[in-house]
C-alpha cells in the first residue's frame, strides 16, 4: 500500500510539471518500482527536444477591416491545440467582441481529458467585433489557449495580450447588428443603472410570452390553496417570495453555467423527460385536490411538527413558495431569449459575471412583476369564503391540469398531444355546468362557456383522428397553407462539415438551424415564420440544415460548443463560400417578416 501512494504521489508531481508519462510507464511501474518512471521520464526528456511555448504555438492578430479580427496561430508540426481552451476577450470599454469562428478540427482522443477536438498545422479564426463607427480604434485582445506534443509533453494555459489596429468605421446605422449583440455591448460598456432598466423592460416583455404565462396560474394556485386567509399583504409577499427565487435561482444558475461554458446544459438537463415528466404528474395530483378527487396534506405528525415550527419562525410557508418559484424557473422557463443570451455572452467572454448576473437579476425580477401584481390583488380578486371559493379552487385545479398538458405535450406523439389538451378543456366544460349558479343570467352565462369548451373538446379530439397536430386549429384549413420547409438532419461536426462542403461545391449559400423538442420558441418558428411564403421565397436557393439538439448527446454538445451556443432556437448562416456569416446569426424567435429580410441580407452577404 505503501509502495502504490507513492507511486500515486510521485506521478501527480508529474503531472503538476505537465511532464506525463504514458500508459505504458505507468504499468511498468507496477511491474518494478516508481524509479523507472523516473528513468523512463529521463530517457524521454534527453532524446527529444521540446519547443518552448510561443515558437510551439505562434499566434497573431489581424484586423480584416472596422469590425472583424482574424486570429492565426500557427502549430509546430507534432503539436496541437484544445479547441475547448481557446478564448478571447477584450479589456477595452470601446467594443463588444462576438463569438469567434472557428473550423472544425480533429477528433483526439486524449488520455487525461476524454475525446477532445484539436488542431494541428494553422487555425485561422474570425472574429467578430462590435463598435461605434468613427475613428481607428487600437484594441487590445487578451487571449488564451493551450496545447501539447504528441510526443507527450502539455503546456500549462498560456495567455498573451495582442494589440490589434482597427481601421476607421464600425457599425453603420443601416448596418445589421443582431439583437443579443447590440445587449451584450450594452452589458459591456453601458451605465449600469441603464442595463438595468433595460432589462427590467425587456423582462416585463417577456413575462407576455408562453415561456412565463405558465408561472400565473402556478402561482395563483399557490395563493388559492391558501383559502380566505389570504389578504392583500400576504398575497403580494407570497409572490414577492416566488419571484425572488426564481430570480436568484435564474441568475445564479445561469451565471455558473456561462463561466462554465455550458450555457445550454443546464436548461437541457431540465427538460430531460423523467423530470418533465415527474414535476407534471405533481401538477395533475395538485390539480385533483382542489377539484375535490382527495384531500392532499401531510402525515399529522408531520403537520404537527410544522406547525410548531411555524409558530417560532413564519418564514418556513414562504421558503417553500420560493423553493417553487425556483423550480418552475428550471422547468419552465424553456426556451432562451436574446437578452438572457446577450448576457450570458458577456459572462463567457469578458468573464464579467457581476454585470452579466445583475442584468439577468433584473430581467428576472421584470418576468415577475405582473406575478406580484396576481398576489397582491388576491385579497381583493379572490373570494374570501362561500359557494365562490369551490368554484375558484377548481378553477385553478383546471389551470394545472393545462400545465400539465403543456409540459407533457413536449414529450408525446403529436395526436396524443391534442387529446392532452382536450382533458383541461372537457373539465373546464364540466366545471362551468356544475358550477353554483346565483341568478338565471349566470347560469346562461356559464352555460355557454361549458358549451364552448365542449365544442373544443370535440374539435380537439376530431383533431387527432385526422393526425392534426396544432390544438389551437384543430380541424384542417382549407386553403392558405404552405408546405413546411424541408430540412437536412446533421447529427454530429462531421455531418455539418460535409453538408457545407457539399453546399460549396454547388456554390449555394447553408441556414443551420438548431432545434429541439422542448424549445417552445422553436415550435413558434416552424409554425409563423418558416411557413410563411416571404421566408421560404427568401431561402429557395438555400441548402437547409438542421441540428436537432433535444436529446444533449455528446454529438449535440460538440456542436454547440463549436458554435458557442446558449440554446434554440439559434440560426446561423454560410454563404457561398462555406463561411459562417456571424453578424447575422439569429437567437430567439423572430416574426416572419424581419425574417425573411435578414434572410435575404445574410445569404447576400460577402
Amino acid at each position: 500500500m505503501t509502495h502504490k501512494t507513492r507511486l500515486h504521489v510521485l506521478l501527480s508531481l508529474l503531472a503538476a510539471a505537465t511532464l506525463t508519462a504514458s500508459a505504458a510507464d505507468v504499468a511498468a511501474a507496477g511491474r518494478s518500482d516508481v524509479d523507472t518512471v523516473f528513468a523512463r521520464v529521463r530517457e524521454r526528456s534527453s532524446s527529444q527536444e521540446f519547443l518552448p511555448p510561443d515558437e510551439a504555438f505562434r499566434v497573431e492578430a489581424i484586423a480584416e477591416g472596422p469590425d472583424r479580427v482574424r486570429l492565426v496561430w500557427e502549430i509546430a508540426e507534432g503539436y496541437y491545440l484544445y479547441r475547448s481552451r481557446l478564448g478571447v476577450r477584450t479589456p477595452s470599454t470601446q467594443a463588444t467582441l462576438g463569438s469567434p469562428a472557428l473550423p472544425t478540427g480533429r477528433s483526439h482522443e486524449d488520455e487525461y481529458f476524454g475525446r477532445q477536438e484539436v488542431y494541428y498545422g494553422e487555425l485561422v479564426a474570425r472574429l467578430p467585433v462590435s463598435r461605434a463607427a468613427g475613428a481607428p480604434l487600437a484594441l487590445p485582445l487578451v487571449v488564451t489557449y493551450q496545447g501539447c506534443a504528441d510526443a507527450g509533453l502539455c503546456y500549462p494555459p498560456v495567455t498573451k495580450t495582442l494589440d490589434v489596429h482597427l481601421p476607421a468605421g464600425g457599425a453603420t446605422p443601416g448596418g445589421f447588428v443582431s439583437e443579443q449583440d447590440r445587449l451584450a455591448r450594452l452589458i459591456a460598456s453601458g451605465n449600469l443603472l441603464v442595463v438595468l432598466g433595460t432589462f427590467f423592460g425587456l423582462g416585463l416583455l417577456l413575462s407576455l410570452t408562453p415561456c412565463v404565462l405558465p408561472m400565473v396560474p402556478i402561482l395563483s394556485g399557490l395563493i388559492a390553496g391558501q383559502g380566505g386567509r389570504v389578504s392583500a399583504g400576504r398575497g403580494f409577499a407570497l409572490s414577492l417570495a416566488y419571484v425572488l427565487g426564481m430570480a436568484l435561482t435564474y441568475t445564479i444558475a445561469a451565471a455558473a453555467f456561462a463561466a462554465a461554458g455550458r450555457g445550454l446544459q443546464v436548461q437541457a438537463l431540465f427538460q430531460q423527460p423523467w423530470i418533465v415528466t415527474l414535476f407534471a404528474l405533481l401538477f395533475v395530483a395538485l390539480a385533483l385536490s382542489m377539484l375535490g378527487v382527495f384531500e392532499l396534506q401531510m402525515p399529522s405528525a408531520v403537520q404537527t411538527a410544522l406547525a410548531s415550527l411555524s409558530s417560532r419562525r413564519r418564514a418556513g410557508r414562504f421558503g417553500s413558495v420560493a423553493a417553487m418559484g425556483a423550480l418552475s424557473a428550471l422547468i419552465v422557463t424553456s426556451c432562451v431569449a436574446p437578452p438572457l443570451v446577450a448576457a450570458l455572452m458577456v459572462i463567457a467572454q469578458s468573464g464579467n459575471v457581476v454585470r452579466g448576473s445583475a442584468a439577468l437579476f433584473s430581467m428576472s425580477l421584470g418576468m415577475g412583476a405582473p406575478l406580484l401584481l396576481v398576489g397582491a390583488s388576491a385579497g381583493r380578486l379572490l373570494p374570501k369564503a362561500g359557494p365562490w371559493m369551490v368554484t375558484v379552487k377548481r378553477l385553478f385545479g383546471v389551470l394545472m391540469l393545462a400545465m400539465a398538458a403543456w409540459m407533457l405535450a413536449r414529450l408525446v406523439p403529436a395526436r396524443l398531444m391534442m387529446l392532452l389538451w382536450a382533458v383541461p378543456v372537457l373539465t373546464a366544460a364540466w366545471l362551468s355546468w356544475s358550477a353554483v349558479r346565483h341568478s338565471r343570467a349566470a347560469a346562461l352565462v356559464l352555460r355557454s362557456i361549458g358549451a364552448a369548451a365542449a365544442v373544443y373538446a370535440v374539435a380537439l379530439i376530431a383533431g387527432a383522428v385526422l393526425g392534426r397536430t396544432d390544438p389551437l386549429a384543430p380541424l384542417p384549413r382549407q386553403a392558405g397553407t404552405h408546405p413546411a420547409l424541408s430540412f437536412h438532419a446533421v447529427g454530429s461536426l462531421d455531418d455539418l462539415e460535409r453538408e457545407v462542403s457539399a453546399a460549396v461545391a454547388q456554390s449555394r449559400p447553408v441556414m443551420l438551424d438548431f432545434y429541439a423538442d422542448w424549445c417552445v420558441s422553436c415550435k413558434e418558428m416552424e409554425k409563423y415564420t418558416f411557413s410563411h411564403r416571404d421566408v421560404q421565397a427568401a431561402l429557395k436557393q438555400a441548402v437547409l440544415l438542421r441540428a436537432d439538439v433535444t436529446k444533449n448527446d455528446a454529438n449535440d454538445q460538440a456542436l454547440l460548443r463549436h458554435f458557442g451556443i446558449f440554446g434554440p432556437p439559434t440560426i446561423a448562416f454560410y454563404g457561398p463560400d462555406g463561411q459562417e456569416r456571424v453578424d447575422y446569426r439569429v437567437v430567439g424567435y423572430m416574426k416572419a417578416a424581419e425574417f425573411a429580410m435578414l434572410s435575404r441580407d445574410a445569404l447576400a452577404a460577402r
